[in-house]
């Protein structure tokens, strides 16, 4: 029996660029495609937010210079470069999905409208949520946890392709990390952990959204987490 019934999953955008680091690998987003309607054929309703990593960052842009908010708006466009091609692969093993784009372009995506959102995931579409939340200064992750309050979604599934849960260090580079099982919003904020920026996790422990954190790398690893099996780790608002 699943855990939850309506998720939002939220993939980054190197997750989608396999070991090259750079662009998309049609390996990799074929098997996320493929774990994605494991959990469709559970009769999950899943939203997808996708970030934009292995395109463009807007913040490694306004390092160099670059205008912040310009930067920004560059990286919400690689955000639908890479929700295209998850909808593309959706679409070619038989799922139903739809992107909607915070930045309107209608002859690719439809517009973000809350209702039509939910309207999909109650007949079984996926939804790819692009552009993040369409203003600069704004991350995917706080894109995920606001659509996830608007659709009212039961957790966000926090994919990750170089880590397999939330660590007090960076387990690549020390050896001593120690994983969590859970973690509350406020110890992830008291420690200054890594897993989501702040506005994201503030956003989420208002809400009550539990997050799960887990590796993409090992295929299933999106179905065991619908079902509520101990994988990665759960932060909890309490």
């Amino acid at each position: 029996m699943n855990k939850y019934n309506r998720v939002v999953l939220k993939l980054s955008g190197e997750a989608l660029a396999g070991e090259q680091g750079y662009g998309i690998d049609p390996t990799i987003i074929k098997s996320i495609a493929t774990q994605i309607r494991e959990i469709v054929e559970l009769e999950v309703e899943v939203a997808v937010v996708v970030g934009a990593g292995n395109i463009w960052r807007g913040m490694a842009g306004s390092a160099q210079g670059m205008d912040r908010a310009t930067a920004d708006y560059m990286g919400m466009l690689a955000t639908v470069m890479n929700s295209l091609a998850l909808q593309d692969s959706l679409e070619s093993i038989g799922v139903e999905s739809r992107v909607q784009t915070s930045i309107e372009m209608r002859q690719v995506a439809e517009p973000y409208i809350r209702r039509k959102a939910i309207r999909h995931l109650e007949k079984k579409r996926v939804v790819i949520f692009a552009a993040g939340t369409g203003n600069p200064y704004f991350s995917t992750d706080t894109t995920s946890a606001l659509r996830a309050a608007e659709i009212e979604a039961e957790v966000i599934l926090m994919a990750k392709n170089n880590v397999d849960g939330v660590y007090n260090a960076d387990p690549r580079t020390n050896e001593d990390a120690t994983k969590y099982d859970t973690i509350t919003y406020m110890d992830v904020l008291k420690e200054g952990l890594q897993v989501m920026d702040s506005t994201a996790s503030s956003l989420c422990m208002d809400n009550d959204i539990p997050l799960v954190v887990f590796s993409i790398m090992e295929e299933g690893n999106i179905k065991r987490a619908v079902l509520g099996e101990k994988i990665g780790t759960v932060v909890r608002g309490k």
